[in-house]
């Protein structure tokens, strides 16, 4: 199956690639209650190639084909359990395929509403450290700073643990804290999905500056609304397979219709 170009071809040359996904199949593994035995038994399984009793496969991903190009922003709409999230954290690098590569220009960046920030350290401490992984210098943190608390509108608790916020705090403190940098490849995963209405117009605007600033965003959101008014693109995924691509009004109205 030929890769899902995620723009359409026009009069002038296309952007460059900055992710290529070529058939890209990701399995789980899931392990059931623990057998009995010893083990002799296990070296057995193992000397013969057999499985251990109870492992149930999931084929998550189901031969995934996408070019995205610098300067798009794509939105990734499905049901729940589709396949979208795994997608996303195969391009990031965080899930091995089980078959088929991915190729990405630049180290992609994953931001979701479970991003590791350590709920014992405070929301200042959590900046400095998230900053400073994705390669900020020190200079830049602290830069940076104050316009991360602003946008992320947690105030006086940045001096406080993060074990003290709410979900939504913390999703914005992420969000805050990943979009003060520019990134070759941005995927975002369900991070807009909490905040007020202030805050949800203020992270679209800013992924668009991002897109701007010549990279590309992924966007795996429940919200039609926010697909439409933030990407450029929209795929559709469902059991692991992109069953549709294309401009978002059109993918948006294929998956209403069967919703």
């Amino acid at each position: 199956m030929a890769a899902a170009d995620l723009r359409t071809s026009g009069g002038e040359p296309e952007p460059a690639p900055t992710v290529v996904v070529e058939d890209l199949h990701v399995v789980y593994r899931v392990h059931g209650r623990a057998q009995k035995g010893n083990a002799v038994d296990a070296l057995k399984r193992v000397v013969r190639g057999q499985r251990r009793p109870g492992v149930r496969e999931i084929h998550a991903v189901r031969g995934v084909n996408l070019v995205a190009r610098r300067g798009d922003s794509i939105g990734v709409i499905g049901r729940n359990g589709s396949g979208k999230s795994t997608m996303l954290r195969a391009i990031a690098g965080l899930l091995p395929p089980d078959r088929g590569h991915v190729y990405t220009d630049g180290q992609p960046s994953l931001l979701g509403v479970n991003a590791a920030l350590v709920r014992d350290l405070t929301g200042a401490r959590n900046i400095e450290l998230g900053c400073l992984a994705m390669g900020m210098t020190p200079d830049e943190v602290r830069a940076k700073y104050d316009e991360i608390v602003e946008f992320s509108g947690i105030g006086d608790f940045v001096d406080l643990p993060m074990r003290t916020y709410s979900s939504g705090m913390a999703a914005r403190l992420r969000f805050a804290i990943a979009a003060a940098k520019s990134h070759e490849v941005l995927l975002i995963d369900e991070a807009l999905a909490t905040g007020d209405r202030h805050f949800r117009r203020r992270s679209r605007q800013r992924m668009r500056e991002l897109r701007e600033e010549a990279g590309t965003l992924f966007l795996v959101s429940h919200s039609l609304d926010v697909i439409a008014e933030s990407c450029n693109r929209a795929i559709w995924v469902d059991k692991g397979v992109i069953r549709m691509a294309g401009d978002p009004e059109s993918v948006i109205e294929a998956y209403s219709e069967e919703e």
